[in-house]
């Protein structure tokens, strides 16, 4: 599929998830997959239809302490303590929830400081959509959250090539450095088989030419 019908077929997806409320939509995937970009890609084409309200689970890491607390290498400690999840419930997902307050934060902690953020509440649209990038979107904790998931399918050695543009970080995905990520990540898809689960699955491999596998 050309990339600007995917993301036209997108669009219309998300503009179509509960037209009458808020619509909680995770475009998800594994690190480096390309979500971020795609979430900046959609936001302005929905926004000329419906309020959008961009947030990323990145704005909710734990702190360095808990997220290193198994080990600065585990990868089970990357998996299961990088992120606040009941803070990420109870600041953003919850209030947007049907029946919630409406008031949120797209963040409540800085990894880069190791620091939490100072953000004042905002008070939602009634038909606004929440588009949220981020790894670990469909653990069990967030079971029953999600209005729409769109998970972006790419190999861990695309993946890690993409990163090393991004970040400088090794390309290769055998590299020691990068088996913390590689191994946390798979516990994730094996533990939780998002791709199974999600709403749409993409074949993100082809940047130019994203595939809709299932929708």
């Amino acid at each position: 599929m050309e990339r600007a019908a995917f993301v036209s077929a997108l669009t219309r997806r998300i503009l179509a998830t509960r037209p009458d409320g808020i619509a909680r939509i995770a475009i998800t995937g594994v690190d480096g997959a390309g979500k971020t970009s795609l979430a900046a890609e959609l936001a302005p084409l929905v926004a000329a239809h419906r309020p959008v309200i961009r947030a990323s689970i990145d704005g909710f890491h734990n702190p360095r302490a808990i997220r290193h607390a198994r080990g600065r290498t585990s990868p089970e400690g990357f998996y299961r303590d990088s992120f606040n999840l009941a803070v990420f419930r109870q600041a953003l997902l919850d209030p947007l929830a049907p029946g919630g307050t409406r008031r949120y934060r797209t963040a409540a902690y800085d990894h880069r400081t190791d620091g939490a953020v100072d953000m004042e509440e905002q008070t939602a649209p009634a038909n606004a959509v929440l588009l949220v990038d981020g790894i670990f979107l469909q653990r069990p904790e967030l079971d029953g959250i999600w209005d729409l998931t769109i998970f972006l399918d790419v190999p861990f050695v695309q993946t890690f090539a993409r990163m090393a543009v991004r970040d400088g970080s090794p390309a290769d995905e055998a590299d020691p450095t990068n088996q913390r990520y590689r191994q946390g990540q798979q516990l994730y898809l094996m533990e939780c088989q998002p791709q199974a689960r999600a709403h749409i699955l993409v074949d993100y491999a082809r940047l130019d030419a994203p595939e809709i596998v299932r929708a």
